[in-house]
């Protein structure tokens, strides 16, 4: 890592990470223009930026995100995200903590089953609504939900992108992340829980005037439009097939989202204008650049020699190779975006698994994917989730700011990764 480039690189991560932290200067306005300076720098170039599969702009989340938030706008115009407030907030008696416990569980299952952005992309707005009718603040709840979201994520292939990458580099089956990480995801979502009972105990607060008003609603006259919400169902229903069955279809998430928003504009009689103006464009240009400047990272050596590093530390040693993985892994991917680091990182796991001879039950493999997946929760751009999320929460006024996400992120990631790493020591080596 001599080349200046790579150290010029670094500086404009930094710098702008930096920038993003402090807040003194919109992340978007930081991420494109970092981006700009990678390219400026000669960091990166033009193809890679733009059409490199392993160091540019990752065009599948950004037109998944693109094509689910489409699906959602048009669910938005049917009543179908209050209908679904109200019910919630009625089932759990309009106890501020049970909403939230309820929220999370849903969240996270919905994660295992689709993957983690488009599970927030469906739940935020029904959160926004739940807050708003208890007169409550929505940060905590959206914190809590995004980290659940994250953690259920883990439990199955398609749960998470880096999840993916993993599946296909170590010929792992939907089954073996079920059976391998889906246990220790359900008790990582019950440990979360009870963090959130201590860590926003001042936001669960009772109100019984409220309270009575919304259980005295009728969640059936929220809805507005139910042709219109049959047809966005039957829609939404065959993109969560669609995701579900890529191992099958090989039709990437991005295509699936795509063809169920364009079908369901084309079909339905709303403006496609309307449409287009629910799109959180900001959080796709911030991804953008975030993509970019990464890449620069990746294309100078600088991802790579810190994974090559890592790599040498581990050595031939499975436990603690093992361990080191996860640790360095949730540590890395709280700060560069998991989807990038896993890419980088999958060959270098092969790599390792090869020398150890093929390691047992395919355990730096497990401990690869529950590092990246469980670090993302540490910062505010840890995930794309994360990222989502504070768009949506801007966008209605609700503001989370870098801070108030990453001190929450800090404390659920290193209780989390802690239990992980007891888990693949106990599960892996002292029980095996």
């Amino acid at each position: 890592m001599n080349d200046w480039h790579s150290w010029a690189a670094i500086v404009v991560f930094v710098g702008a990470y930096a920038l993003i932290i402090s807040e003194k200067i919109h992340r978007v306005a930081v991420a494109l223009g970092g981006a700009g300076l990678m390219l400026a720098i000669g960091a990166t170039d033009d193809i890679s930026a733009f059409y490199s599969e392993d160091s540019g702009i990752d065009w599948n989340v950004i037109f998944l995100l693109m094509g689910m938030m489409m699906i959602v706008s048009v669910l938005k115009k049917t009543g179908m995200f209050e209908y679904l407030a109200i019910w919630a907030v009625k089932r759990a008696r309009a106890k501020p903590f049970r909403v939230m416990a309820m929220l999370v569980v849903i969240t996270a299952l919905a994660s295992a089953l689709l993957d983690n952005v488009t599970t927030v992309l469906l739940i935020a707005p029904v959160t926004l609504l739940v807050c708003e009718s208890m007169a409550l603040p929505a940060a905590p709840f959206l914190i809590a939900e995004v980290m659940a979201s994250n953690i259920g994520g883990t439990a199955t292939l398609v749960g998470d992108p880096p999840n993916i990458i993993i599946a296909s580099r170590a010929g792992l089956t939907f089954n073996d992340f079920v059976v391998h990480l889906a246990p220790l995801a359900a008790v990582l979502v019950v440990v979360l829980l009870a963090l959130c009972r201590v860590m926003f105990r001042k936001s669960f607060v009772y109100d019984d005037d409220r309270a009575a008003e919304i259980m005295a609603l009728e969640e059936r006259e929220a809805i507005r439009d139910p042709r219109l919400l049959v047809q966005g169902l039957i829609v939404l229903a065959l993109v969560v097939a669609g995701f579900v069955l890529h191992p099958v279809l090989h039709y990437a998430p991005s295509i699936v989202a795509l063809l169920g928003a364009g079908l369901l504009v084309a079909a339905t009689a709303v403006e496609t204008e309307d449409v287009l103006a629910e799109v959180e464009w900001p959080t796709l240009a911030f991804f953008a650049g975030l993509f970019i400047m990464i890449g620069g990272l990746i294309d100078t050596g600088v991802v790579s020699q810190i994974s090559q590093h890592l790599a040498e530390l581990i050595g031939g040693n499975e436990i603690g190779g093992s361990l080191t993985l996860l640790g360095g892994s949730a540590v890395l991917s709280g700060i560069v975006d998991n989807i990038p680091y896993v890419a980088t990182m999958a060959p270098i796991t092969a790599d390792l698994v090869h020398d150890m001879g093929g390691t047992s039950h395919h355990v730096l493999w497990w401990a690869l994917a529950l590092g990246a997946d469980l670090g993302g929760n540490a910062t505010a751009i840890g995930a794309s989730a994360n990222v989502v999320v504070l768009g949506i929460a801007e966008r209605n006024r609700q503001p989370i700011s870098f801070w108030q996400f990453t001190k929450y992120g800090l404390v659920v990631t290193a209780a989390t990764v802690a239990i992980s790493l007891a888990y693949v020591w106990l599960r892996y080596f002292a029980l095996s």
